[in-house]
């Protein structure tokens, strides 16, 4: 069993000690001065060691109060967080995900509003990176990234494969009549080095140098290539609005497998409900899409 504290003693304390004043504590507590000194007096002769020193001026910490001090604050500051998250009688739980930029506006906000409509009290915050993530120094609850699956420390949970294929305006596609008239094309790269050397072989080309601007993201690479750039090498399932409204086709049916999108969250990390609230839901939403992609995506 737990000892009893003396909770109105130590907010008492703890006010105090972070105003060095009685009467300015008293205000903060809503009750009179006399009623604080009274309560630090008690907690005083509790603990048999004086936490202040009555100057003539204020007050001033003892090596045991400045000791008290920051665990009372950590502490009541913790609680107060804690009473803050409900609201309208109801806990509301805050997580945090990291989510590749690619994933989260192609795949993952089209389905936000679902989410929100089936746990309206998960407070969701969403952080993009480039797959570039540190879960533990980020704060992240997840993280969403694209690859194989392996990283040290943390556990991982397949969503969607996604496939590279050539991606271009319907302009550029009118000039791609086979397959080696590629090579007439500048050829938008992502910085992953390996993607166009293995599409070529995918599509049973002989590789030759890509040489096309370098970028860190497939939604600006397809982006550029949408204005007329070039030829981007992206996953169609996270392009399907651009397809399906024309802005992009997809001129050949080639298509290699570099990755798969994972929900990754650390082992060392106990589930909260809120993350396997939410696992449960991205994993049966990645399950319910991960038929074929409409006609001509």
């Amino acid at each position: 069993m737990r000892p009893y504290l003396p909770l109105n003693a130590l907010r008492a304390f703890e006010s105090s000690a972070r105003q060095l004043n009685f009467t300015r504590a008293a205000q903060e507590l809503n009750v009179t001065q006399a009623a604080v000194s009274q309560q630090v007096r008690a907690l005083e002769e509790r603990l048999g060691c004086a936490l202040f020193k009555r100057l003539p001026r204020g007050l001033g910490l003892t090596d045991e109060g400045r000791a008290l001090l920051p665990v009372l604050s950590d502490a009541f500051g913790r609680i107060e967080q804690v009473l803050k998250q409900f609201d309208g009688g109801h806990f509301h739980e805050v997580l945090t995900v990291g989510v590749v930029g690619t994933f989260a506006v192609g795949w993952l906000m089209p389905r936000l509003k679902r989410f929100g409509e089936a746990h309206p009290f998960i407070e969701l915050r969403l952080l993009t990176n480039n797959n570039l993530v540190d879960l533990a120094a980020e704060g992240l609850d997840f993280a969403i990234r694209f690859g194989d699956g392996v990283w040290p420390g943390t556990h991982a949970t397949r969503l969607l494969d996604a496939p590279l294929t050539v991606l271009c305006t319907p302009a550029i596609a009118r000039r791609l009549g086979m397959l080696a008239d590629l090579a007439r094309e500048t050829l938008l790269r992502s910085y992953r080095t390996d993607e166009w050397p293995d599409w070529f072989v995918a599509a049973g080309l002989a590789p030759w140098p890509a040489t096309g601007p370098v970028f860190d993201s497939s939604r600006l690479m397809v982006e550029a290539a949408m204005q007329g750039a070039g030829v981007a090498l992206a996953p169609p399932r996270m392009f399907a609005r651009e397809l399906q409204a024309g802005l992009l086709v997809r001129p050949f049916a080639a298509e290699v497998h570099t990755g798969t999108y994972w929900l990754t969250g650390l082992k060392s990390r106990p589930m909260s409900p809120a993350m396997q609230l939410f696992r449960d839901w991205i994993t049966g939403e990645a399950s319910a899409e991960a038929g074929e992609l409409p006609a001509g995506i």
